[in-house]
């Protein structure tokens, strides 16, 4: 028998062919028919689906025989895979340098013939062959050559296919773990923060019980707005344990409600500095859709647009606007504004341009990030345009 040189690539075409999980596995309907078919069609009696592995090669499927593995360094099919042909055909092994000394020529089989077409991935590794054998010389004919290889394709259509739902349920199993453990995270912190928070309301409204008396009506706006910010914390932090519940809520829990009203809400829970001023739309708009998340898009967008302006007389114009398909919001500043090359990178999770807002404190990269998530899964789109010193415009878009 003569030995067939390794291909450079063997070590890549054994990691590709253990990607398909075929060693030690159970013969299988699908693979048996396509085996029994070339069977049929070639009219000989032995028909392999057969893989090469590092040392052994093995029956995927086997028709006409009972073996189901063979060494590789007795197999007609590692010729056939290290061959550049796309066919290879040995008419009588008998006279066949290669083979005529081949136990399974000279032993109890009794090979002659042998027609083998390699099973070639779409990385081009052939990984093994669907052949046809006989006990007495023979031929294929152009026909049975063509189904031949019709053949193998289909072997291969197959492997790949579930190969592919193999990675798919895998990479769901990891997606579904990870959303389990970001609900936990996000139940934990809610109930974290919501307890602080009902201690800070508690003891705002001890404080303006005292104040009330003594009618210190600086004090009492102070506290006014402390109660109603942690008022409305705590009815967003009771959302987040709603969507940490179940974070299809964030898409299917969509109400009416008026803009203007959740612009005033928001605003009204922010330090805004002296020099500051914030426009908003004068008609009343009524928006349809989930209102926890249009809560925290223009929470986390109003908040940039206050930490990062550098003007003494501040402007933000908060603009809406509707047609029939869509829910058009921009919010434009004058603050200290994004360079071109990074308006596409803030929307990426953790990225930062480094600088720092009027309390000289550096952002975390996860807020824009995080509008983006939220306006495409509200199926909207969101982009900027900015320059340096010159302020900023973020659009968005939402599907009605």
């Amino acid at each position: 028998m003569k030995d067939v040189p390794l291909n450079n690539a063997e070590a890549q075409r054994l990691g590709a062919l253990d990607t398909y999980d075929i060693f030690d596995t159970e013969s299988e309907q699908e693979f048996d028919d396509l085996a029994a078919l070339a069977s049929t069609i070639c009219d000989v009696p032995i028909a392999l689906i057969t893989f090469i592995g590092a040392d052994r090669q093995t029956f995927k499927s086997h028709f006409g025989t009972d073996l189901t593995e063979n060494r590789r360094e007795m197999s007609f099919c590692n010729h056939a895979i290290a061959s550049t042909d796309d066919v290879m055909v040995v008419p009588d092994a008998r006279l066949d340098d290669r083979f005529s000394d081949n136990p399974v020529v000279t032993g109890i089989t009794q090979i002659s013939f042998y027609a083998g077409v390699p099973i070639i991935n779409e990385d081009g590794f052939a990984l093994g062959t669907i052949c046809v054998y006989d006990q007495k010389a023979n031929s294929l004919s152009p026909n049975q050559v063509k189904a031949l290889k019709s053949l193998a394709k289909q072997v291969m259509d197959k492997l790949e296919l579930r190969r592919k739902i193999r990675q798919l349920e895998k990479t769901n199993h990891e997606l579904l773990n990870s959303n389990v453990l970001i609900q936990k995270f996000a139940s934990m912190a809610a109930h974290d923060i919501k307890n602080p928070l009902s201690n800070v309301l508690l003891g705002s409204q001890a404080l303006k019980i005292r104040y009330e008396k003594q009618q210190y009506e600086g004090c009492l706006k102070l506290i006014d707005l402390n109660i109603s910010s942690t008022q409305n914390l705590l009815q967003l932090v009771d959302e987040m344990l709603e969507y940490s519940k179940s974070p299809s809520s964030l898409l299917v829990n969509k109400r009416e409600f008026s803009l203007n009203g959740l612009l005033k809400k928001i605003i009204n829970m922010q330090i805004i500095p002296k020099g500051i001023k914030i426009s908003i739309p004068e008609e009343n708009y009524e928006i349809f859709t989930s209102l926890i998340a249009f809560d925290q898009i223009i929470l986390n967008l109003l908040s940039n647009a206050i930490r990062y302006n550098d003007k003494q007389e501040g402007l933000i114009d908060i603009r809406f606007e509707q047609d029939d398909e869509y829910y058009k919001l921009e919010m434009e500043d004058n603050g200290t504004g994004i360079p071109a090359q990074y308006h596409e990178k803030i929307f990426t999770s953790n990225f930062t341009l480094g600088q720092t807002d009027r309390n000289q404190q550096k952002g975390t990269g996860i807020g824009l990030s995080t509008v983006k998530d939220l306006v495409t899964a509200l199926n909207g789109s969101i982009n900027v345009t900015s320059a340096p010193g010159t302020g900023s415009t973020f659009s968005i878009r939402i599907k009605r």
